[in-house]
């Protein structure tokens, strides 16, 4: 045995370990409002306590925690701690960049993996639902975070001629639309067009909808449906899929079905992760790990629960590419996207 690879490998699950304790005191930071608070100058403990309304023990065991994980920096003579504001970007304000959404996602995760673990042993899944139940309202919060700074510029940008065509008016749907953040968004924008989410959550649809409703959005609409079973008319001039298809019980039949519900000249914009289907070219993506592990504790079990599928997160853009060409089409161009563990497939009949 090579001991000094087996002390490296030491130090490595150390830092695993140890960045996993951190995570959930992120988590609560991010909740409570610590880091919101800690970002406006520096404090002390007591200080820090009363801005957020906390209690002074447990702030001040947190604090310990922050300042030797390296996130927050303490003054010892004066007795203060502060959030430096290259760290703050990541930990505060409704923007990609803030981390506490995927703090709310891992502790559901973590919640359902007693589940996930007997189907290891007994096989099956984990339906959608008791994710769902377990989330409440922090399902979907990553991209409640991204679309606002991503959607427009950043994936809409990124797709030749999307933004022209959808200010001169389209009939535009949101396939899997959750929330219905980025329909909302997208019908602000262009109020020309005509935008249609649709999802299989009833609660999901019924957020979107009374969010609609309360920004006051004639050119918007959303409908609880299967995307197997979208119909061919009436059709669309573009549908967009974000992070959804890999998801889908039958994405084969799903992929199928938005080709048909295209109008002639029609684009089918799907934002999927970018990662290969050979785990050997995914060595040394520093997000690879994550969407395996998400997927592991969520994509596979959600999908099995109900016999899907089960693609998983990391499918590959090989096989996306080979199902979008099965599904019938003709032109498909892969594109960067705003984030690098995501692509854009823009495919034309």
């Amino acid at each position: 045995m090579d001991d000094d690879r087996s002390r490296a490998f030491g130090a490595q699950l150390l830092g695993m370990l140890t960045g996993h304790t951190l995570t959930m005191l992120i988590g609560i930071g991010h909740r409570t409002g610590l880091f919101v608070a800690a970002a406006q100058a520096p404090v002390t403990c007591a200080e820090l306590a009363e801005r957020a309304g906390l209690t002074e023990r447990y702030v001040r065991e947190w604090l310990g925690a922050m300042v030797t994980g390296g996130i927050m920096e303490y003054d010892e003579p004066g007795g203060r701690y502060s959030l430096p504001a290259e760290h703050a970007v990541f930990l505060t304000g409704e923007r990609a960049s803030n981390v506490g959404p995927v703090t709310e996602t891992l502790q559901t995760l973590s919640t359902i993996m007693p589940q996930v673990e007997r189907c290891f042993r007994d096989g099956g899944g984990v339906p959608f639902g008791e994710y769902a139940a377990v989330a409440g309202d922090s399902l979907g919060a990553t991209w409640r975070y991204i679309y606002p700074e991503k959607l427009l510029d950043g994936f809409v940008g990124a797709v030749p001629g999307l933004t022209e065509r959808l200010a001169e008016g389209a009939r535009v749907l949101d396939l899997g639309c959750g929330s219905g953040l980025a329909i909302n968004l997208l019908a602000e924008a262009f109020p020309r067009s005509e935008f249609v989410g649709v999802d299989i959550a009833a609660d999901a649809v019924a957020f979107a909808e009374a969010e609609r409703a309360r920004i006051g959005l004639p050119n918007a609409s959303f409908a609880q449906g299967d995307a197997a079973e979208l119909p061919r008319e009436p059709a669309f001039d573009v549908i967009m899929a974000f992070d959804a298809i890999h998801d889908q019980h039958s994405p084969d039949v799903v992929l199928r079905k938005v080709r048909e519900a295209l109008a002639p000249g029609g684009v089918f914009m799907m934002v999927e992760t970018k990662f290969s289907r050979d785990v050997a070219r995914n060595i040394g993506n520093p997000h690879a790990p994550m969407i395996y592990s998400i997927s592991t504790l969520f994509c596979v079990p959600a999908s099995l629960a109900d016999g899907g599928a089960a693609l998983g997160a990391v499918w590959g853009t090989e096989l996306a590419g080979e199902m979008l060409a099965e599904a019938g089409f003709g032109r498909v161009r892969l594109l960067d996207s705003p984030r690098p563990q995501n692509c854009i497939f823009v495919c034309e009949v």
